[in-house]
């Protein structure tokens, strides 16, 4: 216990790109450009969902919350990426580190849950339209939204709880940009086997389940479409859930890919894939948070009108 107690006052070494200095200012530009947009972005929809009464649905209250959630998931990480690529020693707190777990962690299970409320408010605005008003009432649609965020914290909790008893007595380098948790765990000098296993159950939880319950409601959703009998009816009525499709599809897509890939046996070609690994999981944080306004404003015809009228208010005001 005084070798673990050591290694939390000492905190950790994030890796990042230190083997590679020259590759460092020029990922510092490129991520810091797509953190201002996502930034700007997000903050752009929370205003108009805010200040639009037209915008004032569920559709748009969970799109609101999506958007807030992409900037807290984003400032939890991309700020200690930033300054680990101008940092030459790039140290973190083992308390700060747990904070960005958990923070981490938490962003990613709601947002899971959260594109699975999502799919269930598009689900009754197209198979039982009339009843919608009902079912998606204001009593309704906060609770479910206030509820991902629950269960994405309490999820949180109990893998960072898990994580933080472990003791970390050996190598303190963790070979990453961030505090990842599987980076983490492969520190510790002592069983993991219960991290692996909790982890285990809860990406069949926040992963499975989800996709499993979006698959299903699209499956009812493009079966109602293709009932109608007009064209016009079906691209209008396709075109309300599309958004939402194609960023599901990006952000299971690129976790799909992220752990899907095979792993190189060659050293050589190893070394390399850390690399890559890294890279992956970095634009990852920061890619899906940057394209989900953009996907939503350019395929949302409600959305573009709110930001030129809000646009045109700012400028006369």
């Amino acid at each position: 216990m005084k070798m673990a107690n050591q290694s939390v006052l000492a905190g950790f070494v994030l890796l990042g790109l230190s083997d590679q200095p020259k590759l460092e200012k020029t990922f510092f530009v490129l991520i810091l450009s797509m953190y201002l947009v996502i930034l700007l972005g997000n903050g752009v929809l929370i205003l108009v969902t805010i200040h639009d009464s037209r915008l004032h649905t569920p559709m748009y209250f969970f799109l609101g919350n999506l958007s807030f959630l992409d900037i807290c998931y984003t400032t939890s990480s991309i700020p200690l990426v930033l300054d680990g690529f101008l940092t030459p020693r790039k140290t973190i707190s083992f308390s700060g580190c747990a904070v960005q777990m958990f923070l981490s962690f938490a962003m990613g299970a709601t947002e899971c849950v959260l594109l699975g409320m999502m799919a269930f408010d598009r689900y009754v605005a197209i198979c039982n339209p009339l009843r919608y008003p009902v079912v998606m009432s204001k009593a309704a649609y906060v609770p479910m939204a206030a509820s991902s965020w629950v269960a994405g914290g309490i999820n949180s909790l109990v893998q960072i709880s898990l994580a933080v008893q472990l003791p970390f007595c050996g190598d303190n380098i963790i070979n990453h940009f961030t505090c990842e948790i599987l980076a983490v765990l492969k520190l510790a000098c002592a069983d993991i086997s219960i991290n692996v296993i909790s982890m285990g159950v809860a990406n069949v939880i926040f992963l499975g389940v989800p996709v499993l319950f979006i698959s299903i409601s699209y499956i009812f959703i493009l079966t109602t479409i293709l009932k109608i009998p007009s064209a016009e009816g079906r691209r209008k009525a396709f075109s309300t859930c599309s958004a939402h499709l194609t960023v599901v599809v990006i952000f299971y897509g690129t976790i799909l890919f992220m752990y899907a890939k095979p792993k190189s046996k060659d050293p050589l070609g190893a070394d390399k894939q850390d690399v890559s690994d890294k890279l992956i999981s970095l634009f990852y944080g920061v890619l899906t948070p940057m394209l989900n306004p953009i996907i939503y404003s350019l395929r949302n015809k409600d959305v573009k009108v709110a930001v030129k009228t809000l646009v045109r208010q700012k400028r006369f005001s």
